[in-house]
């Protein structure tokens, strides 16, 4: 068994002092308060001993924790008090992610994490191990996983050769017949096989480690064009959090920035013109530094990133101050999904995502980047390469779905303008009917909703698009559906329209939904569910018989 680097011993025991200082400090503070009997002096004998127990239980973690790479496991025993054993087969690793942040560059260090598929958690994960023993971690995992899939292949093939014909009489060859024509027990000959094994394993991780084939660099300039053209939702929440530490800073800002166009002078003294101008800069602002900050979080998350394939799987690499490195199995890959907003499709750029099951080392769910953003008409030739779908040709929702969407945002809009009604009677605002404008914006949403919808039922592959502000168009082999399933609300069952809900196995989250074909006419509906299900059934019964893993990973 192996220990983690020394190193690790002293950031657990940092980190475990700065637990150890800080629940008895605050817990005294709360007791003083609310018991006579305690006073703050408790504190001077309970924090020091909480940061000298922290301090105990780090490095007991340390010596507790051990890990080793066993022919057919990994393992992994921790625990301090109540001890944990885990073997984790080769046969369910999914990923070995290798992330190292600035400070963990600058000692060496790295944090390995291994995931298996069925599941977004992490597995086991070892923190920290040196560089070298990282990348020795991950490339004998990722060759141990490739020979156990192998060997699943083998045993398949074995199983239906074996069914297929009746397995032949065996002759026992221990014995042989010498020249006078008696039999002479033949001992087999001795074999070095575990030391000849470890010595190819050693020669593997030293000079036979298969080295990564480069499949697509992220350019300077489409770095660039990727951090302008996109929004991360979590620079709302760093906004926020700013907001929370420093209100009174920003307000301050806010009020400064204001005056000159009209702003009040202070927060107590103003009209009401004055404090709408105040709020229209501050919504601006805001708007300015979310943006800024969501260039600077791609910018910093995709710089060097790099794709390329070793054996059958993806390999990747990115980060600026947090350096990311792991693997997409291509037999975990699900469907493939072509992104891109007004922004990158006025410039002609795209970006192409891959869906895996469980786990997705980009996002904490089942989508990770492949091509981050690139010319579109590459992106398209990418994932025509990487699936093997022919070239889709869209079928559109009928008209009538058009008009239940001007219906949809005609409501919100009247929402709106009901909303802004009730803030002039509670702050004095006057021209609430201004915001009756929002209606000039109803039928070209309604359009861009309508016209940016199709989809395609082939031979192999189902092709779904829908979305405008951030466009989905997913393709997904038949073999990898799971369930489809025809859903109907009760307005869409009075225009006699169906939405078709088309699930993998990968995994979900608030930002990436379900494939869903909408509003199309239920007799359509209907027919590309009976042609999902039986060509889902072909398709199982091809892969039955071949050994392909169903995508290409020479995709370029």
């Amino acid at each position: 068994m192996t220990r983690l680097h020394p190193l690790s011993a002293v950031t657990m025991a940092l980190q475990q002092a700065i637990t150890g200082f800080t629940i008895p400090f605050f817990l005294v503070i709360f007791l003083a308060s609310v018991f006579d009997g305690v006073t703050t002096t408790w504190g001077f004998v309970l924090v020091p001993l909480g940061v000298l127990l922290g301090i105990g239980y780090g490095f007991a973690y340390y010596y507790r924790f051990e890990y080793e790479i066993t022919s057919d496991t990994f393992d992994v025993q921790s625990g301090v008090f109540s001890r944990r054993s885990r073997e984790i087969p080769y046969g369910r690793i999914q990923n070995v992610d290798v992330a190292r942040g600035v400070l963990q560059r600058l000692l060496g260090l790295a944090v390995v994490s291994i995931e298996t598929a069925g599941g977004g958690n992490t597995e086991a994960t070892l923190r920290f191990v040196s560089e070298d023993e990282a990348t020795r971690l991950q490339q004998q995992i990722r060759r141990r996983t490739a020979e156990a899939k192998n060997r699943q292949r083998t045993r398949r093939e074995s199983a239906s050769d074996t069914e297929a014909e009746p397995e032949p009489e065996t002759v026992d060859d221990s014995r042989d017949r010498d020249e006078s024509g008696r039999t002479t027990e033949t001992q087999p000959a001795p074999t070095d096989e575990p030391e000849r094994t470890a010595d190819r394993d050693s020669r593997s991780d030293v000079a036979g480690v298969s080295r990564p084939q480069r499949l697509f660099d992220l350019e300077s300039r489409e770095l660039l064009l990727y951090a302008f053209t996109s929004f991360r939702p979590a620079a709302v929440a760093a906004v926020l959090f700013i907001f929370f530490l420093a209100t009174d800073t920003i307000l301050e800002y806010f009020l400064t920035v204001a005056q000159p166009v009209g702003g009040p002078t202070d927060l107590e003294n103003g009209t009401t013109g004055s404090y709408g101008v105040l709020t229209v800069v501050s919504f601006v602002n805001g708007l300015v530094i979310t943006y800024l900050l969501s260039v600077a979080y791609t910018f910093a998350t995709y710089y060097g990133f790099r794709l390329g394939r070793v054996d059958d799987d993806f390999v990747y690499e990115r980060g600026l101050i947090q350096r990311y490195s792991g693997s997409i199995p291509a037999e975990k890959v699900q469907s493939v999904t072509v992104t891109d907003n007004p922004a990158q499709r006025l410039i002609s750029y795209a970006g192409l995502w891959v869906e895996t099951a469980g786990y997705g080392p980009d996002s904490g769910s089942g989508s990770q980047s492949a091509v981050p953003l690139a010319a579109s008409r590459r992106v398209y030739r990418f994932t025509e390469n990487l699936t093997g779908v022919e070239r889709p040709t869209f079928e559109s929702p009928p008209p009538i779905a058009r008009r239940r969407y001007l219906v949809r945002y005609s409501l919100l809009a009247a929402v709106v303008v009901a909303f802004a009604f009730g803030v002039t009677h509670v702050t004095g605002l006057e021209r609430w009917y201004l915001a009756a404008l929002v209606f000039v914006a109803v039928p070209p949403a309604a359009h861009l909703r309508y016209v940016n919808l199709g989809y395609f039922v082939g031979t192999d592959h189902l092709v779904i698009r829908r979305g405008f502000w951030r466009r989905r168009t997913t393709v997904i082999p038949y073999y990898r559906i799971q369930t489809v399933s025809t859903r109907r609300s009760i307005f869409q069952r009075r225009l006699g329209l169906a939405s078709l809900v088309v699930d993998t196995a990968s995994s979900r989250t608030f930002f990436w939904a379900t494939p869903t074909i909408y509003d199309v006419d239920l007799g359509d509906a209907r027919d590309a569910n009976e042609t999902s299900r039986h060509r889902l059934q072909s398709a199982l019964r091809d892969r039955a018989r071949s050994d392909e893993i169903g995508f290409s990973v020479d995709f370029t």
